[in-house]
């Protein structure tokens, strides 16, 4: 069975990456998506939250776990016999940082990393820009799941 995880701290989800979950769906009997816990970054969505949005967004294909990790990606590969990590690339800005965490994990414990260059319509896109955009009342309705977006309209509008 091939096996892939595709990682991230998805807060919030975008279409970006659900494009690359997709795609790498497409390549792998089972995709895991790793929603990654970093206790240094207070996020805006919780955990439990992201993994709902991405549960539902995913649920169609099939093939597609969703569960939360804490710690280091190679020991939630380990952990379940996954041996690719599925990466979307925007830029070259995102190689640099991605080829150095590449061959970290590489030369921890053997897991290869894939490349998939990210689709031209979501090239500039991230959390971070969507959350900031949606924070001072821009439309980024087009670049979130429409669940998503009555979730950070509402969490936004709060005092």
């Amino acid at each position: 069975m091939r096996r892939a995880v595709c990682p991230g701290s998805f807060d919030p989800i975008t279409n970006g990456h659900l494009d690359i979950i997709a795609r790498a769906s497409k390549l792998y009997d089972v995709v895991h998506v790793a929603v990654m816990i970093n206790k240094s970054k207070q996020g805006l969505f919780t955990v439990e939250e992201r993994i709902a949005f991405i549960t539902d967004e995913t649920r169609s294909y099939g093939n597609v776990q969703v569960e939360a990790f804490r710690g280091l990606l190679v020991d939630f590969c380990r952990q379940r016999d996954i041996p690719a990590i599925v990466k979307g690339l925007r830029a070259v800005s995102d190689f640099d940082y991605e080829l150095q965490m590449a061959q970290m994990n590489n030369g921890l414990s053997g897991v290869e990393t894939l490349f998939v260059p990210t689709n031209p319509t979501y090239s500039f896109l991230s959390s971070s820009l969507v959350k900031e955009v949606a924070a001072w009342g821009g439309d980024v309705s087009h670049l979130v799941p429409e669940s998503v977006h009555k979730a950070l309209t509402e969490r936004l509008a709060r005092p």
